[in-house]
This record gives structure tokens, C-alpha cells and sequence, in this order.
């Protein structure tokens, strides 16, 4: 029986309780005539979770573990320094095979709502909701081949069994009479991971420079009070349309994500090995042992594979009690993606599923200019490189082929069939003037306002010490614009 709808119902309990992580565990285990073992508390699971969270020998290759892709100094998303710069994650035995989406953040995860269809696709786990809970998003990286690669739960057992300190720590919360059914083990690890998510203070702080202007122990620059208005103005960045800044009800702090699902178009990513035909691993030319196979894409297609969101092609893991319904054949939702948080998202670049852009400034230089290209095949309105072309593209878009030259189609990581699902009826997006749309919303100084205002979203702020707020060089003020003025709430 799965206990997962246990750690579900106690869910909103075990955020309020914000308890600190023991340092080891103790207590007795279950003996062979299968004892149940001491009834488990949310704290000692979630020292278990830590345990196993950061324990590599659990992987088929023996150098990667949950922490591996979720770095804690890094928002516990990916660090491309340990990728070999690539936008996805490495794992498999030899970690050499690539992954597939860049490697989303764990802060604030725990606060995600089931998914639903009530009204338009909202929650779930994953960029594509299609795992039913935190707990069962948290088992499937020990059975992906490209991830820590164990061929079943009875591999993860095995290598759990020889991990002394981890297995010392997880049969005191789980007993020993479990190992003998690796699928309920592996099930017993996620819910551990899961509480270790929901419990450790370090996976949702609320420590930004933003909360504490809220509570009123900071000041924003004026740069960075004109970032939130232009976040928050309807005809200008209106980014809170999916980013609210403020409480949506999942928690009594703002989020920055509604949980819903879009397909805002973006660019394909040629470093994505699986975006090319006939790819190798580029660490060493070794074949790429896990080929997905395309969901939906139409014959005439300009590419053959494409990563299309709720639509797959990754499915539901079939031992997921409550997974979502399989919509691969809802062509409508092709190419639709979950809203991420944009709490610390100064921190996790790259951005966007596939990883496409490197910082900030590009993303919101996208954003504003997305239609004002010069992808001739599917855009009504093309506009030529140059002057009154893309500003920021000196080509002419973001919409490039793999060698670097203007792609055929706008929205070039879709295939072109599925145009209709890319959101074209919300500020920012804004086809040419000639075409009947408007000048970008935004303007260059206006893009660096939003970014000097999303930095403060990032966690670490110390109202006694604000000099020591740790950001990344991407939010230092541009000198021409900088300001020491501070206004308060």
C-alpha cells in the first residue's frame, strides 16, 4: 500500500513546522521476524531524507546523488560549472549520458499543489506536473538511466545496503524488514527526501531582501522600487500575471508562481544533445543510451525531436498512485510548461526548461522583442536584421538553427503545427508596429530596473549587514543608473 497520501495529509503541518534536522539518528531496528519499527516522527525522517539526499554511492556510478543537480548554494537547482556547461544535468553509470531539461529549483517546492485540471492545468511535480507529489518526484532520478542510473528499486536497495550510514540512519526510522521489498524502500526513501524538503529550513527561508523590505528592515534602491513597479504594471512587465508578488494561498508569503502551465514560445537549444540528430555524449563521443521517443510531432516537422511540456514525451511513473492523466493526445497543451518561482532566480541561471538563456538581461530582452524577428516561415509579420529590426539580435532573432543563422520558424523548440498554443495575447509579447502591435513594453533601462528588483528576490539578506547580501555580478547596478537612495515600504 503507498503511504504517500500519509505524508500528503500532514503536508501544510510540516511546513508551519520549520524543525531543525537532527544531527544523526538513533534507535532500534526491526529484527527478522519483521517487528514494526518505532513510529516514525517528521524529524527523524528528515535527517534520513538529508542522509540519502546527499549520498553518491547510491548512484549506479557512484558520483551522484540528489545534491548533485540540486546544489544548496545554488538554490538547489543545477550548477553548469559541474555539467561541462551544459544546460541539462549529467548522470548515467559513466556520467556521460545528458539529461533532458535543465534541473529546476528545490526552494519552495514543498508549497506546489497537487495537479489539477479545475481550472486550466495548475501543480504537480516536475516542469510537467506528472508526478502526483514531492515523494514520488523524489524516487524516479534513482531509476533514470540518464540520471543515478539503478536498473530497479532492487539495485537502489542493494547499494543502500552498503552504505553504512545511511542505512544505519534509515532502517532507525523504517525498520529492516522493508529492504526485502526494494519497491517499499524506495518508496520509504522518497518520502524521507520529501520530508527533508518540506521540513529543512533551507528549502524555503524567506530570507530575500524583498521580505525584509516587506517587514520593514530594508530599504529598496529606487532602481530596485522601479523594477517592482514595472514587474507589477499591467502594459509594461506585467510578469506577476504568473509571478505574483503577492500571497496567492499556498503560503502566507508571496511565491512568484501561480503553479499554472504556458507555452510562451521559447527558443530551441542546440546544446541539448537530444535537439540534434545522430548525438553522441559531447564528454566522451559515447552513445546516448536513453533515446525518448517524440510525442505528437507531425511528419512535417522542421526537426524530429521535441520536448513538448504536458504533452511528453516523459509519462507518469506507472507506480504513481495519483498520477495525472496522460495528455499526449491533448494537442492543445503542446509545448506548455510550469511557471517556476522566481525566488532566487538570480541564482539559477540558466533559465526556461531547456536552459536557453544565461542571464536575466536576455531573458527579459526576449520577452519584449520576441515577434520582432525575421523567421520568415511562420511569422506573419518578419522584419529584416538591422535598423528598426530586433535591437538586442544584431541577426535579426533569438530564433536560431544550429549553426547559428536565423531559423525558418519562430517558436522553433515547437513544431510549427502547434503555433496557435504559444501565448500570444498577454503583455509583453507584442508583434511589430506594422503588424498592429506596439513598440517593446520595455525599455533597456526599464529591463534593468526588473533585474536590479528580481535580485532581491534572492535568499541570504541580512538586514544588520546588507553589504554582505551575496549576488551574483549579474544584479551589480549599472553605474550610469546605480543609486544609493533608499525607499522604504
Amino acid at each position: 500500500m503507498h503511504r504517500v497520501g500519509w505524508f500528503n495529509e500532514r503536508r501544510s503541518a510540516l511546513a508551519a513546522l520549520s524543525v531543525l534536522v537532527l544531527a544523526s539518528c538513533g534507535g532500534g531496528s526491526s529484527d527478522e521476524t519483521g517487528t514494526a519499527p518505532p513510529p516514525v516522527t517528521q524529524t527523524t525522517a528528515s535527517a534520513v531524507g538529508k542522509a540519502i539526499f546527499f549520498d553518491t554511492s547510491l548512484s549506479a556510478s557512484g558520483k551522484q546523488a540528489c545534491g548533485t543537480c540540486h546544489v544548496p548554494t545554488r538554490a538547489y537547482t543545477g550548477d553548469p560549472t559541474t555539467d561541462h556547461g551544459l544546460p541539462v544535468p549529467l548522470g548515467g553509470p559513466n556520467m556521460d549520458q545528458t539529461g533532458f531539461r535543465n534541473a529546476p529549483s528545490l526552494v519552495y517546492a514543498s508549497f506546489t499543489p497537487p495537479f489539477s485540471l479545475t481550472n486550466g492545468p495548475t501543480g504537480g511535480f516536475f516542469r510537467d506536473g506528472r508526478a502526483s507529489s514531492l515523494a514520488t518526484q523524489a524516487e524516479q532520478p534513482f531509476v533514470t538511466p540518464f540520471e543515478m542510473a539503478n536498473q530497479d528499486a532492487a539495485e537502489v536497495v542493494s547499494r543502500l545496503l552498503k552504505s553504512t550510514a545511511t542505512l544505519q540512519a534509515f532502517t532507525a526510522v523504517y525498520g529492516e524488514a522493508v529492504l526485502d521489498d526494494p519497491p517499499a524502500a524506495l518508496e520509504d526513501m522518497g518520502l524521507a527526501l520529501a520530508a527533508y524538503e518540506t521540513e529543512d529550513p533551507s528549502f524555503h527561508p524567506f530570507s530575500s531582501k524583498y521580505d525584509y523590505w516587506l517587514q520593514g528592515q530594508a530599504q529598496l534602491t529606487a532602481q530596485e522600487q522601479s523594477g517592482l513597479d514595472l514587474f507589477n504594471n499591467p502594459v509594461k512587465g506585467n510578469c506577476t500575471a504568473c509571478h505574483p508578488s503577492q500571497p496567492q494561498g499556498y503560503d502566507s508569503h508571496a511565491l512568484f508562481t501561480d503553479f499554472t502551465y504556458d507555452n510562451i514560445g521559447i527558443p530551441r537549444n542546440w546544446q541539448i544533445p537530444a535537439n540534434t540528430q545522430d548525438s553522441v555524449s559531447p564528454i566522451d563521443s559515447a552513445p546516448l543510451s536513453t533515446v525518448i521517443t517524440p510525442v505528437d510531432v507531425p511528419n512535417d516537422a522542421e526537426y524530429r525531436y521535441y520536448d513538448m511540456g504536458l504533452c511528453g514525451p516523459f509519462k507518469s511513473a506507472t507506480d504513481d498512485p495519483d498520477a495525472r492523466v496522460d495528455l499526449s493526445q491533448t494537442t492543445g497543451m503542446c509545448g506548455m510548461f510550469k511557471v517556476p518561482t522566481l525566488r532566487n532566480i538570480a541564482i539559477t541561471a540558466p533559465y526556461f526548461h531547456n536552459g536557453n538563456f544565461q542571464n536575466l538581461h536576455q531573458v527579459l530582452e526576449w520577452y519584449v522583442t520576441r515577434d520582432i524577428n525575421n523567421n520568415t516561415a511562420n511569422n506573419p509579420n518578419p522584419v529584416a536584421a538591422g535598423p528598426g529590426g530586433n535591437p538586442y539580435m544584431a541577426i535579426g532573432t533569438f530564433y536560431l538553427s544550429a549553426t547559428g543563422t536565423p531559423d525558418l520558424d519562430e517558436y522553433n523548440d515547437l513544431p510549427a503545427d502547434y503555433d496557435a498554443n504559444v501565448n500570444v495575447g498577454e503583455v509583453p509579447y507584442t508583434p511589430p508596429t506594422f503588424g498592429g502591435g506596439q513598440a517593446p513594453t520595455l525599455t533597456a533601462q526599464e529591463i534593468d530596473d526588473i533585474v536590479a528588483f528580481l535580485c532581491t528576490l534572492t535568499d541570504g539578506f541580512d538586514p544588520t549587514s546588507p553589504s554582505a547580501y551575496n549576488v551574483p555580478a549579474q544584479c551589480a547596478p549599472i553605474a550610469s543608473t546605480s543609486t544609493t537612495q533608499g525607499i522604504s515600504r
